[in-house]
């Protein structure tokens, strides 16, 4: 009995074939690049809606994108979605010696560090970057979620602050060299200074066990609501956004922001 998992591979191999479709038999790794990071972004959407079926969904789309690059890759003599597969069954099991193993972990905090060495010992193996503890972290990840790993992984030996009143001084003390350089109109300097400030911000979010990532999009996305209840408003009495100048809108965004708190105090209050 064909599976469906046997089945998709099928449908995969049909429509890079030649009686497939044109559009597939193109797209090379570079070309699906694009793709494969909007279906991931779609995935933490769909997670953030907590609609399971979006998920069931976006989360298809995104294995799909997984059987094109194998499928092209299979195509080029390199490895098929079955290397894929067993390459990662092989890499949990070597990283969870405390499972599959004689290794011990008391708590997930230990699950880390030890993930942490068997990588770095697997990197030094690969020769990669000199087994730099920081080489395992994707250049292509988004600034805040790039700085919130690194930051992370040196952490993990000991790379780190003792208290999070230092890591509150740092801030103080990025800020401070910010308004210097913006002081001195130093352009060069004002976009290094600027950069510090965040990597200090991703650090005091990482102390306090948030994802900056998560935190910035949320307030994107608050951003969004209100200004777009704004523009409704406005859109009601015939305006433009340009009619009505800064102090309406802020009128209209004081407002959006009551009902929010009315309503994320009694959810039953329209």
């Amino acid at each position: 009995m064909t599976t469906q998992f046997e089945e998709l591979k099928a449908i995969m191999s049909r429509l890079r074939g030649p009686d497939g479709c044109p559009w597939d038999r193109e797209q090379t790794h570079l070309s699906l690049r694009p793709y494969l990071i909007e279906e991931a972004y779609e995935v933490l959407e769909a997670i953030d809606s907590g609609a399971s079926g979006q998920l069931r969904e976006e989360l298809g789309d995104l294995l799909l994108q997984i059987i094109f690059h194998s499928q092209i890759a299979r195509e080029n003599g390199e490895f098929d979605v079955e290397d894929v597969i067993g390459g990662i069954v092989e890499k949990l099991k070597r990283r969870h010696p405390h499972v599959f193993g004689d290794g011990q972990a008391r708590d997930s905090r230990e699950v880390v560090k030890g993930w942490e060495r068997i990588k770095q010992q697997e990197a030094q193996g690969k020769d990669k970057a000199g087994g730099s503890i920081l080489s395992g972290v994707p250049r292509e990840l988004p600034a805040l979620l790039k700085a919130h790993r690194v930051q992370e992984k040196a952490a993990r030996v000991g790379f780190d602050w003792d208290h999070i009143d230092q890591v509150f001084a740092k801030v103080d003390e990025e800020l401070a060299e910010f308004r210097s350089a913006y002081r001195r109109r130093n352009r060069e300097a004002v976009e290094e200074e600027l950069g510090d400030v965040f990597f200090a911000l991703v650090n005091l979010a990482r102390f306090l066990e948030t994802n900056p990532e998560d935190a910035l999009r949320r307030t994107i996305d608050k951003f969004i609501a209100r200004f777009q209840y704004v523009e409704s408003q406005l859109r009601g009495r015939g305006l433009q956004p340009q009619e009505v100048g800064l102090k309406e809108m802020d009128r209209l965004w004081e407002e959006a922001k009551e009902l929010e708190e009315t309503s994320e105090s009694d959810p039953h209050k329209v």
